[in-house]
């Protein structure tokens, strides 16, 4: 473990940019996530069209599409704003050190530690990447970075709460959340100690955390600014897909997959997949699912803030194409599998 570590200190500093490099702004909503949202949005409206046959456009189903969209985007706001301040906090004022002096330096230990760190040190899942990559640099052992990447998003106190929020009547749902992400999140990092090959992995040379020099205050204006307005983007195309669904698609074609359990789980952690909804916000979309069940529902919820299309991007970016097709693969199955035994046991 240790001269893992001092190899990665090495890399780090031999790979370390210039510094001006170092001082670039964050950067801003792509255009190409731009160009894939506005895709995705027009392909929703497309498959409704053609399903609903033109009718969903009717002024009661028009205005009934924008009560259901602007009650989700307004309900899931608030839990937007505060995950995003939260996340911006810990990656301008919280050393990336405190992570590895907390974490055991037994790898096997150190996996469900970083898992349940998600519990108390929230992020959005846009941000989690980027610190995932700040731990490995730093000397954690990346199946512990690749954990806590998971966890964060899914089982932090924001995403908890507004869940709890969306589910009024079924409190049992946020447990069930939290036992499906922790087990998945530590599945996958235990899978990664076994079958992980660090041909697959690009370490990462980007620095995410303090920049030397800059005011920790402007960090945080910058880091909140980006994820916000990355993530409120996605809120707002997730809302309106979700809209879409629930007016537009007939009972019928939705009741073809409600019916089957297995055709439901799948669907709809598809579904999150494509959507990319934050996970501060995700929980409103599934509750607004009402023809499903609530194993489906709890599928798009823990699938989600792990493995959805900007993720599958980011991972590529930071870690390499060939890292973030494998575990991207391999956390959906992972994830099914516990929310059907999550479902079974607690729902």
């Amino acid at each position: 473990m240790e001269s893992t570590q001092g190899s990665t200190e090495g890399l780090t500093s031999t790979a370390q940019p210039p510094p001006t490099a170092e001082r670039t702004p964050r950067p801003t909503l792509s255009a190409a996530a731009v160009i894939s949202g506005a895709l995705s949005a027009a392909a929703a409206v497309g498959v409704a069209w053609a399903l609903g046959a033109g009718e969903w456009l009717t002024p009661p189903a028009f205005r009934a599409w924008q009560t259901v969209c602007v009650a989700i985007a307004v309900q899931a706001l608030p839990f937007l704003v505060l995950g995003t301040l939260v996340s911006g906090a810990i990656n301008a004022f919280v050393p990336a050190h405190v992570f590895s002096r907390l974490l055991p330096r037994k790898p096997a230990l150190a996996v469900p530690v970083a898992s349940a760190a998600g519990v108390v040190l929230p992020g959005c899942e846009c941000a989690s990447v980027p610190v995932a990559g700040s731990l490995i640099r730093r000397g954690v052992t990346p199946a512990a970075a690749f954990a806590f990447l998971l966890s964060a998003p899914a089982v932090n106190p924001v995403v908890l709460v507004a869940t709890a929020v969306a589910f009024p009547a079924a409190p049992e749902m946020v447990a069930a959340r939290l036992v499906a992400s922790l087990a998945t999140a530590a599945a996958m990092g235990w899978l990664w100690l076994r079958f992980g090959r660090e041909r697959w992995l690009r370490m990462p040379a980007r620095h995410t955390g303090h920049r030397e020099g800059e005011s920790r205050v402007s960090e945080f204006r910058r880091g909140f600014q980006h994820d916000f307005l990355h993530a409120g983007g996605f809120l707002v195309l997730g809302a309106m897909a979700a809209a879409t669904f629930n007016v537009a698609v007939p009972d019928s074609v939705l009741q073809t997959f409600a019916d089957h359990t297995w055709l439901s789980v799948l669907f709809l952690a598809g579904l999150a997949i494509l959507l990319a909804v934050c996970s501060e916000a995700d929980a409103f979309v599934a509750a607004s699912l009402t023809g499903f069940s609530p194993t489906a529902r709890l599928a798009f919820m823990v699938v989600g803030p792990m493995v959805d299309v900007k993720l599958i991007a980011l991972q590529a970016g930071t870690f390499g194409r060939s890292f973030a097709l494998r575990f991207s693969a391999a956390t959906v199955v992972v994830a099914v599998a516990a929310t059907f035994v999550t479902g079974w046991w607690l729902l």
